[in-house]
């Protein structure tokens, strides 16, 4: 689960990891916001792109107002272009590599038509400066757990110290280790 805070006092939620159509059509009835599908072909939860592309497809039928989220790391261009055209497409892209502060920016100036977001992934506070940097970059930030082997998923939280009062100039999304026992903190 990932949690997305904003300058509004809004809170939405997004499952991720999803690898199932029927699994992702229950979550968006229960009123999930987004839904993310992982693109990253070492992950254990890799979904191949026809059955990625059958859930988007289901997803935007059924429940056309909820994100669908395709969650990719350093992904050649010409893969990228191919997950954004036909039937079953994302609306948001989230970069979860090493994407660069200017690949960033023009992909949202190239493809405007999708949210980018980008996931940072947090070792020390200090890590959260760099948000101030993708302002005009993507349409979000996820702050994700640091681990030395894994880009996501790991499960670990962010202490909750560092995010008593952010700053940040764009929305952002909380990921790692968020269950509902934790949330009311």
């Amino acid at each position: 689960m990932t949690l997305k805070i904003s300058s509004k006092p809004a809170t939405a939620v997004k499952i991720c990891g999803i690898t199932k159509t029927h699994q992702a059509l229950e979550i968006a009835s229960l009123g999930a916001d987004a839904i993310g599908v992982i693109g990253v072909k070492h992950s254990p939860r890799f979904v191949e792109e026809t059955q990625r592309r059958k859930l988007f497809e289901a997803l935007a039928l059924k429940n056309p107002n909820i994100e669908r989220v395709w969650v990719v790391a350093d992904l050649e261009e010409k893969e990228l272009l191919n997950g954004m055209t036909g039937n079953g497409i994302p609306s948001v892209i989230q970069l979860h590599g090493k994407e660069s502060l200017q690949k960033c920016k023009e992909l949202k100036k190239t493809f405007p038509e999708i949210k980018w977001w980008k996931a940072i992934r947090i070792k020390e506070k200090y890590d959260l400066d760099f948000v101030q940097d993708y302002k005009s970059s993507v349409d979000s930030i996820l702050l994700d757990a640091w681990d030395q082997n894994l880009l996501g998923g790991t499960g670990e939280k962010l202490p909750l110290q560092w995010l008593k009062h952010p700053d940040f100039p764009i929305p952002w999304w909380l990921a790692g280790g968020v269950s509902t026992e934790w949330i009311g903190d």
